[in-house]
């Protein structure tokens, strides 16, 4: 099973990594891990999803242990609230004179959008669900893909449901 978990951060240098090392240590890969500023000044907020089937209590455990970390400031569990979630691609592929106007016609299938074109190969752009995504990306296999960036999963819980816009300084309630 997939856990989306969202960390709120102090935005410090070393953060990152004393969260990398925490799932590390626990022996958990991380599937995706995406990081970047909130509308509250000097918090950063972590997208981090996790493979972790055979364990069901596994969010409550990391939730436990994101907290014993200094600069961690709130942490909430997406993974059983259908949370919005998307994710962004850039994908260069081999593109000629024959092949050119069928990627376009699965660009615009996806809705990717054609950011750079060039004599010999286009880049694509498309954000939507790692679904979405990974299926676009099948298409375009027997094209030749020359490069893919992916930016792991951001997530943002549906409703009305917001963090309190406190300042960083003072912590959250955990």
């Amino acid at each position: 099973m997939i856990h989306t978990i969202v960390a709120y951060v102090e935005n410090k240098p070393g953060v990152l990594n004393r969260v990398a090392s925490l799932f590390r240590r626990r022996g958990f890969n991380i599937e995706s891990l995406a990081v970047g500023h909130t509308n509250l000044p000097g918090v950063s907020r972590m997208t981090i999803m996790i493979n972790a089937e055979e364990d069901t209590d596994v969010a409550k455990r990391i939730e436990s242990n994101l907290y014993k970390l200094v600069n961690v400031l709130r942490v909430d569990d997406l993974t059983n609230k259908s949370p919005v979630a998307r994710e962004l691609a850039l994908i260069k592929v081999k593109a000629n004179s024959k092949t050119r106007n069928e990627i376009i016609q699965i660009a615009d299938i996806f809705r990717a959008n054609i950011v750079d074109a060039a004599s010999h190969s286009l880049v694509l752009e498309i954000s939507g669900t790692v679904e979405k995504v990974s299926r676009l990306v099948l298409m375009l296999e027997p094209f030749n893909i020359i490069e893919l960036q992916r930016t792991g999963v951001i997530a943002i819980e549906r409703g009305s449901h917001q963090i309190p816009s406190e300042p960083p300084s003072l912590n959250y309630t955990r």
